[in-house]
């Protein structure tokens, strides 16, 4: 095997997820295809790989959102991958400890080669996974927290402990927060705990930084040879951008003078107004030099594909190892040109790329390596 095409699922097995009240999938194929009438279950399968990589999957959904209906109150995905380590065995599962009610009340287990890990995070060391779904299409004229969680999976895909950074900020932050609400909270414990945010913050900025401008670097170097429009990319948020002329301790210890300072209006609004949870991701549709969240939909379609790309093969610059994409109703909206480019751009890149459609002619054209499977009814045939 080529090391620098990256892992690839070999087999993969649901047990009580979604719709699949147990399936078995072999794949041997790099470009994996499922075509099938909507509410078949193609998303759902592409929903449990994107649940073998740290986080919450492609939906973010609750974990007892994703056990059968009907079914026990348990879920879980196993797989078997190959990759430049050699074969690997990933599994992660969910099972309800209170006894029949509402919501969650644990967290997911994971597995590697068989050993129990302490967070989905040690799937990252593994497995880069990148996806791109139908709900992200207007992605560039949405809300700002919608292109930053977008841009922190960017940036998480080069740096896996990006999301653990996040979440420990978070964390501190909900922490000050209920804090404020308490006009006789400890002080020391108070500032303490911003010391933190900013320490926290701080790295959150520079790693975006890092991120986008290895994403950068690459559209640039490439942008002649992709079908789809390039990009010009730039993290719009106050911390990154001190950091971009200001040492990063200068940074931090003005990140929590601001905290310490900002306390009455943070109390008044119940919330921390400052901080990279702000930051947004700035994208401009490069050939016609337009901000992306004015360009037409299927401008933002096509952009946002050719990023997407370009993230992919910046990861692999990087890594070493090209990422696993999982491209929800990619082809949908794409005319043969478009398609014939991106089967041609998946290729090239050496991913294993899973995409979805309900018309098997989309992918037609995909290649005799390819495997294309119909779905019907949580049921996989092979075509």
């Amino acid at each position: 095997m080529n090391h620098s095409q990256g892992p690839a699922f070999t087999r993969l097995t649901l047990t009580n997820f979604r719709n699949y009240a147990a399936l078995r999938l072999d794949v041997t194929g790099r470009l994996i295809a499922l075509h099938g009438p909507n509410g078949a279950g193609k998303t759902n399968l592409l929903e449990a790989i994107s649940l073998l990589g740290p986080g919450r999957g492609l939906r973010g959904a609750g974990y007892d959102e994703l056990a059968s209906h009907g079914g026990t109150r348990s879920w879980a995905i196993a797989a078997e991958l190959t990759g430049p380590a050699g074969n690997i065995r990933l599994g992660t599962g969910w099972t309800d400890a209170s006894g029949g009610g509402e919501g969650e009340t644990a967290s997911r287990a994971v597995l590697i080669d068989g050993h129990l890990q302490k967070s989905s995070g040690a799937l990252a060391e593994h497995l880069r996974l990148i996806w791109l779904t139908p709900a992200m299409d207007r992605l560039f004229a949405g809300p700002a927290g919608e292109r930053r969680r977008f841009m922190d999976r960017l940036v998480a895909t080069f740096d896996p402990a990006h999301a653990s950074r996040l979440a420990v900020f978070e964390r501190l932050m909900r922490e000050r927060n209920l804090l404020l609400q308490d006009e006789r909270a400890d002080r020391v414990w108070l500032a303490s705990l911003e010391s933190s945010m900013a320490e926290q913050a701080v790295a959150i900025a520079a790693a975006r930084l890092a991120g986008v401008e290895a994403l950068q670097r690459h559209i640039a170097a490439n942008r002649q040879e992709s079908a789809f429009p390039w990009a010009e990319v730039r993290v719009a948020g106050e911390l990154e951008e001190a950091l971009a002329s200001t040492p990063a301790i200068r940074v931090e210890d003005d990140y929590r003078t601001m905290l310490a300072q900002g306390r009455p209006l943070d109390r008044g609004a119940g919330r921390t107004l400052r901080g990279p949870h702000r930051s947004d991701l700035d994208v401009v549709h490069g050939p016609k030099t337009m901000a992306a969240g004015n360009c037409s939909t299927g401008e933002q379609k096509a952009l946002l594909i050719g990023l997407i790309l370009a993230q992919a093969h910046a990861v692999k610059a990087v890594a070493k190892a090209a990422p696993v994409l999982l491209l929800d109703e990619v082809a949908a909206h794409l005319d043969s040109p478009r398609r014939m480019g991106l089967f041609g751009a998946l290729a090239q890149l050496g991913s294993q790329a899973w995409m979805t459609g309900t018309d098997a002619h989309l992918f037609e054209k995909l290649g005799a390596d390819a495997q294309v499977f119909h779905v019907e009814s949580a049921s996989l045939s092979k075509m």
